[in-house]
């Protein structure tokens, strides 16, 4: 396709729109180039911003006029309302062009939409924020009223995080086997790895953050232990980890993940040092509960040992087990989903996490997309429907959600919630409600001012070997930005 536009700024906000529609579409911004498509959209204001949408494909043309009021209290409401009014005016031209595409989040391509929801409660109030939600942003009745329902859950938890409190994380980027739809920069454990460095690396940059937040008054409201795969660990190298976290941070009372995830690398003394240190949420994640897409995505497990080790977690006596599933797996029907939400029911967990599949560039699934049959986006958006349905029928409500990029459908994952389970850290994390301190390679440190209308980030280094070599460096850049 070919883009034409007098605000090139915009380039990748108008692509996220138009693979809205046309996923895999090569967008080129040379308006000398000749492309199967194109699609102008020039913005203009006056009183009002002006967009104007102009979509050529197969010898039709489909035209789109959006205005709103002119906002220009600084270059950042500008900039940042221009862009919407562009947005809704390239949405509603490629919606008439495809009228039959399911897009449940209309224009939206942000991955939190409940915070803009959230924002505009604050500044419009309720009635005119979901007004907002559905006639300038298109977003359907069903994920409007979701938004609006995960935003009730978590305003206690929000409004309680203090400037002082402070989330933890600890990364463990090493699983058993890489999923095929994994994306993220982990490593496989095997008999040459060299656990020893990184763990060093890691309780070091445990101690220097923990001085640190010593050092500003921080308080610790809670910790996440997360990978990779975090019991991958051996029951010695765990133990001494948590003693690190436990001896270098004030723990007690505090709530403490571990993401147990696959019942492969899960053993009872592995659970009872957990207990012991003090950690109360745990999380077993099958993914799916059908035995030969375990064997597709490459998992090593069935659904039996995920049965044996949810059995093993509760009768070591957790506050709070998670289980987390994906909707629209390789090969999987609706039938499938409907037995995996049976199987997980019976199980009945505290928590339940549905994700929908999203094919990022860095897996394997992304690679060989032709070698698998992947459910049509219809019927992935029924099983995120059947997964709300479960979850409610178990007792549980949404309490989070996020989205990412590339996911079928463009829809969203979702957490949900038996009453008093929910995970703090989730909400804090996912809706910018408190800073984070992130330890481990790749993990991501942020600060959250002015109660997340600023976020100043510092990463660590995805490359393990760089990361151990970067520990002390990497502590005086997050020094710096508490510092601010």
């Amino acid at each position: 396709m070919r883009l034409i536009t007098n605000r090139p700024e915009f380039y990748n906000d108008i692509c996220e729109e138009i693979r809205l529609f046309i996923p895999r579409g090569e967008i080129s911004l040379d308006s000398e180039q000749d492309g199967e498509s194109t699609l102008s959209l020039l913005f203009s204001h006056n009183e009002d911003f002006t967009a104007e949408a102009v979509y050529e494909h197969e010898g039709k043309s489909c035209r789109y006029v959006h205005k709103t009021p002119a906002r220009f209290e600084n270059d950042v409401v500008e900039k940042r309302y221009a862009k919407r009014c562009m947005k809704t005016a390239c949405f509603r031209a490629l919606r008439q062009a495809y009228p039959d595409k399911l897009i449940p989040w209309g224009s939206l391509t942000g991955i939190r939409p409940t915070r803009l929801l959230r924002e505009l409660t604050e500044t419009e109030g309720r009635d005119a924020a979901l007004r907002l939600m559905r006639d300038e942003f298109d977003v359907t009745e069903p994920k409007i009223l979701l938004a609006d329902e995960i935003n009730r859950v978590q305003l206690p938890y929000l409004r309680s995080a203090g400037e002082s409190d402070l989330g933890v994380y600890v990364g463990i980027p090493f699983c058993r086997t890489r999923c095929l739809y994994c994306s993220f920069a982990s490593r496989l454990r095997t008999k040459k790895t060299d656990m020893a460095a990184y763990l060093r690396a890691l309780h070091r940059d445990i101690e220097l953050g923990s001085e640190m937040a010593r050092s500003h008054r921080l308080s610790q409201r809670s910790f996440y232990v997360g990978g990779g795969t975090p019991t991958i660990l051996t029951e010695d190298e765990l133990g001494a980890l948590l003693d690190k976290i436990c001896s270098c941070y004030d723990t007690a009372g505090r709530e403490f993940t571990v993401e147990a995830g696959r019942p492969d690398t899960i053993t009872k003394e592995k659970l009872l040092i957990m207990k012991a240190h003090g950690v109360n949420r745990v999380s077993v994640n099958p993914q799916t509960m059908c035995d030969r897409t375990l064997k597709i995505v490459g998992r090593d497990h069935t659904s039996d040992d995920i049965i044996a080790c949810f059995e093993m977690v509760k009768d070591v006596g957790f506050d709070s087990v998670n289980m987390d599933l994906i909707a629209g797996l390789p090969n999987e029907s609706i039938d499938d989903f409907a037995s995996t939400l049976n199987a997980v029911g019976k199980l009945d967990p505290d928590c339940l996490t549905v994700h929908t599949l999203a094919i990022k560039r860095a897996s394997r699934l992304h690679e060989h997309m032709d070698e698998y049959e992947l459910p049509s986006v219809d019927e992935v958006d029924r099983m995120v429907d059947m997964g709300l349905s479960a979850a409610r029928g178990m007792g549980m409500s949404p309490y989070y959600m996020y989205r990412q990029k590339y996911m079928a459908g463009n829809l969203e994952n979702v957490g949900y919630s038996k009453p008093g389970s929910v995970c703090v850290y989730n909400i804090d994390m996912m809706e910018d409600g408190m800073s984070i301190l992130a330890h481990g390679a790749g993990a991501m440190t942020k600060r959250v001012f002015d109660g997340g209308g600023r976020i100043e980030r510092v990463p660590n280094n995805k490359d393990i070997e760089t990361y151990t070599a970067k520990i002390e460096e990497t502590n005086a850049e997050r020094e710096k930005l508490f510092n601010l």
